[in-house]
């Protein structure tokens, strides 16, 4: 595993930034043009936006411990009164950083904890030097790794059992704390019986090979779950729950973050029997999948009062590219958010993201190039609309790119999740997919009326996953450029043969000696993922 700090290797050492993901390093911006690629400006970007989102600082900001009078724990508006009563239990990429910064602020007020964490995350920031992130020695917190290649396996149950157990042995005395962040579902899997854990998988599989969104695949986990859903918060009570949640899902509904174990579920038998008819798996469901979604009708999930659970989002996607901006307007461009909830198949997401590029060379075209504006203008928003992407509103910025000079570098910037179709037996992820898609389309639009405008700039497009995993595979993501499949044929590879296999991995691997991947390692944190376009004129 390359660790985040000796972060990609097979990219020009140029653009390994040799610092602490904490310590992002500022760049003036009059060092743009002269000393640094648009790569090295993407990679700076990328982890300017991880940094900030790192467990420990969030953690920190969210969380007092006041000692003055009786000692409490004071979180946003709620103060909960702490006497040595005090467990831990925690689920995903991000909960050792958290859980190691709750250590340190609960002092001997924590009795005993709980984390279920990615098979490997310790050897991980212990080799990047981040062990900030790492608990102490004689820790009160047990830490199980499992969940390897973010895939529930028998040390993940190993943990969601033991999690089970510590909650069920409170009392109302107690306060629980649980730290919650994305790659909690895997980490967290506890099938009702008498359902398998291949059982569940299987189905979960299936769903997202057949390209079901994430909210439809947490859906069908919580009914077949026993801590999904608001499980661990049943196993819990009548103890008090505080939860504190970074947030890797669109729109941070807490019902759907790591399949919401302490929301309790509002979703029916029969809205899970509708997604699993949409994507034809009704038939073929395992006769204890059918036994367990039949019997859960007379079984009401939510009880007459939650009044003992406080849930609370303390990081999100939107955190993460507010920095990302500011870093990249420091370096001089004109910088947009698009959304922080980018959604949707990779195919249509990366012609939308075609459509923008050819729309930012083309603001700097002469009056008599309007027509063409005005068509790619048309294509763009007619994808947009397709897409229903939330917060995407396009036409004000459309009016302020006009206004732009030839001079000036365009960034835009955008987060959330996408989904693949998966149609062939490849390796690779949703971050890699989407920028080997984006690099054919672009491939594609040199060959229209927009191509001669496309050729006058510099176009580097990057996704990345925060978490530092993209798929089963040991890269965050990817880098392309409208020369890329040009490129790549020179080097006999065809990128419509690898797409149509799903296998962007490999593409990128081969591909000038994987110098395109984006490697970080894990990073200890999760909030979906971050794309970025950087846009300027060539020199003429």
């Amino acid at each position: 595993m390359t660790s985040a700090l000796k972060a990609l290797p097979n990219i020009s050492r140029a653009c390994v930034i040799p610092t602490r993901w904490g310590q992002i390093p500022h760049f003036a911006s009059e060092a743009m043009p002269l000393s640094m690629s648009l790569r090295e400006h993407g990679l700076h970007l990328f982890r300017s936006a991880v940094g900030v989102v790192l467990p420990a600082p969030m953690l920190r900001r969210a969380v007092v411990l006041k000692t003055d009078g009786c000692p409490r724990l004071v979180v946003r508006d709620r103060a909960f009164p702490v006497r040595r009563n005090l467990y831990l239990v925690g689920f995903g990429k991000a909960v050792l950083g958290m859980a190691a910064a709750a250590e340190e602020i609960l002092g001997d007020h924590l009795i005993r904890g709980i984390v279920s964490v990615p098979h490997g995350i310790r050897a991980c920031l212990q080799q990047a030097g981040m062990e900030e992130m790492l608990l102490k020695p004689h820790s009160r917190i047990q830490v199980i790794e499992g969940a390897k290649h973010n895939l529930p396996d028998r040390e993940a149950l190993r943990a969601a059992n033991e999690i089970r157990e510590l909650a069920e042995g409170l009392t109302a005395d107690d306060l629980l704390l649980v730290l919650i962040s994305g790659g909690g579902s895997a980490l967290l899997p506890a099938p009702t019986p008498p359902i398998l854990l291949e059982e569940k998988e299987k189905i979960t599989k299936l769903l997202a090979s057949r390209g079901a969104a994430i909210q439809e695949l947490n859906t069908i986990r919580k009914a077949l779950s026993l801590l999904k859903g608001g499980g661990l918060a049943r196993a819990a009570y009548p103890a008090q729950v505080l939860s504190l949640i970074l947030s890797d899902v669109i729109g941070n509904p807490v019902d759907m973050i790591a399949s919401g174990p302490t929301v309790y579920s509002s979703h029916s038998v029969q809205e899970c029997l509708q997604i699993l008819t949409k994507y034809s798996l009704l038939s073929t469901l395992p006769k204890s999948v059918e036994a367990v979604l039949l019997s859960s009708d007379s079984d009401p999930r939510a009880p007459k009062d939650c009044s003992h659970v406080y849930n609370v989002v303390i990081g999100s996607n939107s955190l993460a590219l507010e920095e990302a901006k500011r870093q990249a307007e420091d370096l001089g461009y004109w910088t947009l958010i698009l959304s922080a909830a980018v959604c949707g198949e990779v195919s249509k997401v990366a012609k939308l993201y075609s459509r923008l590029i050819q729309l930012v060379c083309l603001s700097t075209a002469g009056p008599g190039e309007g027509p063409l504006r005005d068509q790619v203008r048309g294509d763009l928003l007619k994808l947009a609309a397709e897409l229903e992407i939330p917060g995407l509103t396009l036409t004000d910025p459309l009016k302020a790119l006009q206004g732009l000079g030839p001079e000036r570098s365009v960034c835009l910037l955008a987060g959330g999740e996408t989904t693949v179709q998966l149609q062939g037996n490849g390796k690779g992820g949703r971050n890699q997919e989407l920028a080997l898609q984006v690099a054919l389309e672009l491939h594609r639009a040199k060959a229209t009326e927009a191509g001669c405008f496309l050729r006058r700039h510099e176009v580097v497009f990057l996704s990345g996953g925060t978490d530092g995993q993209d798929g089963p595979t040991e890269a965050a993501g990817a880098f392309s450029s409208q020369e890329l499949v040009h490129e790549a044929a020179q080097e006999g590879l065809n990128v419509e043969t690898f797409l149509s296999n799903n296998d962007s991995y490999t593409f990128f691997r081969k591909f000038q000696n994987g110098r395109h991947l984006l490697l970080t390692g894990l990073t200890g944190t999760n909030v979906m993922d971050i794309q970025a376009v950087l846009i300027r004129a060539r020199d003429r």
